[in-house]
């Protein structure tokens, strides 16, 4: 059984930044057994309704602007799982759970940049899942929950997104967490260490600083999601922690722990 994992992607650049966390994605990589394939949730895909990719190949998204020009000649050439694909598909109609399959959605920087550096030879297959802000945090774990027996299948579940990404804030000075952002990290920690769900499915009324930290809900939801898929184990474990331009998170979350099946 492997864990699932909520990884925070940065900026667009994190592919082609060298510090503290980029190394530390490269050896999460190599210290888990190699996935059969990986189910990722990227905040940059949205949508009303849940969908699943089932593209044979995936095209590399450059969903930004205003960065260096090396990162568009980054390709990162996975290609899907449309086996995978149906079974998810399955998993979410006996819970009920509204989806929809999409053979031309590719990757955006939220699944391609953190896979980059941590599979750069992209031969592991991807399957790619949108995320809807507007559910409740409730509906986001109930979702995460149902993918919960992929890991006894040796697929590995991600989340990829940010705990504290609030652009409007960002200090590209400051290499000094602020305080409130600092406050609110570390109220989530104590959270998912003890799997609080009362306390997390409300973080927006509960945590401190929750409007700044999280003023938009779509780099929040992955973390639900990938939460949910260790409902069974419920054990949680923050891996690496660093801060960018005074806010921007820089986190990694282990849920469920790896135990044989």
């Amino acid at each position: 059984m492997l864990p699932s994992f909520f990884i925070a992607h940065g900026a667009p650049s994190l592919a082609i930044e060298q510090h503290a966390y980029t190394e530390f994605l490269q050896k999460l990589a190599k210290s888990i057994p190699a996935p059969k394939a990986i189910v990722l949730f990227s905040a940059h895909w949205e949508g009303p309704v849940q969908k699943i990719s089932s593209a044979i190949h995936l095209e590399t998204i450059y969903d930004f602007s205003g960065f260096s020009e090396k990162l568009y000649d980054i390709k990162y050439p996975a290609k899907g799982d449309l086996t995978l694909s149906l079974h998810i598909q399955r998993l979410f109609q006996e819970e009920g759970i509204r989806c929809e399959l999409d053979d031309e959605r590719g990757l955006d920087h939220g699944a391609w940049a953190p896979l980059y550096i941590m599979y750069p030879d992209a031969q592991i297959p991807v399957v790619a899942l949108s995320v809807n802000p507007r559910l409740t945090a409730e509906e986001h774990y109930r979702i995460g929950a149902a993918l919960g027996p992929l890991r006894d299948e040796d697929v590995l579940i991600l989340g990829s997104g940010g705990t504290v990404h609030n652009l409007r804030r960002l200090d590209q000075n400051n290499p000094v967490p602020q305080v409130w952002a600092v406050e609110f990290d570390e109220w989530l920690a104590e959270q998912l260490e003890t799997w609080n769900l009362d306390a997390l499915v409300r973080y927006d009324e509960r945590a401190p600083n929750a409007r700044e930290a999280v003023p938009t809900p779509e780099h929040f939801v992955p973390l639900l999601l990938a939460l949910g898929a260790a409902d069974t184990t419920r054990r949680a474990k923050l891996l690496h922690h660093s801060f960018q331009m005074g806010t921007l998170s820089l986190c990694c979350w282990m849920f469920g722990g790896m135990r044989k099946s």
